[in-house]
């Protein structure tokens, strides 16, 4: 596995399958008030080596998350993307849809060697931002999206994701959260 992780920097050690059955989500109900569900979810890392873009060399990892509800275990999320890791510039990037017709780029620093790091996207924004689909736009527009990741030393990561979200018809803007620790139950060879 070690010329596949070559040049992941800190994206390496989300590479292999990864399971967590004690998320919180806290999200708007169908009412559009506060909604919490308990989930389990499987997130599945791979690695897609070397990318070339132009001057700009990125490594990046592509993954599959599914999440479902708790206790009935309803699938409810599905998210596929790309981590990409910019070692010149010490820069993190996540690029990803949500098969409800939303994508987002989102960015941060870190070091090579970093187990905790932060990125986030803006509405608006050229660079990281945010696009939805009309209906999204008008009734559960996306203005900023958070997301944290720490890594232990005894295959466990734990996350933190926080989208802004401004409900139509309420004044305040809504924070729909998700936080999970997950365990690695595979690491490929």
């Amino acid at each position: 596995m070690g010329d596949e992780l070559e040049g992941l920097g800190p994206l390496a050690q989300m590479v292999g399958i990864w399971v967590g059955d004690s998320g919180e989500d806290v999200a708007p109900s169908p009412e559009r008030e506060v909604g919490e569900t308990g989930y389990r979810e499987r997130i599945v890392v791979t690695s897609i080596g070397r990318v070339d873009n132009h001057e700009q060399v990125l490594h990046g990892v592509r993954y599959a998350k599914t999440a479902w509800r708790m206790p009935l275990d309803e699938e409810f999320h599905e998210e596929t993307g790309y981590w990409l890791w910019d070692a010149s510039r010490e820069q993190v990037m996540q690029c990803f849809v949500v098969p409800r017709g939303i994508s987002v780029l989102a960015g941060g620093a870190a070091t090579p060697n970093a187990t905790k790091f932060e990125i986030l996207a803006e509405l608006g924004s050229p660079t990281f931002g945010i696009a939805s689909n009309p209906f999204l736009d008008r009734e559960f527009k996306t203005v900023r999206y958070e997301y944290e990741v720490e890594f232990e030393e005894d295959g466990v990561m734990r996350y933190r994701s926080n989208v802004f979200i401004q409900v139509n018809g309420q004044d305040d803007v809504f924070r729909h959260s998700d936080v999970n620790t997950l365990r690695r139950v595979h690491v490929p060879d």
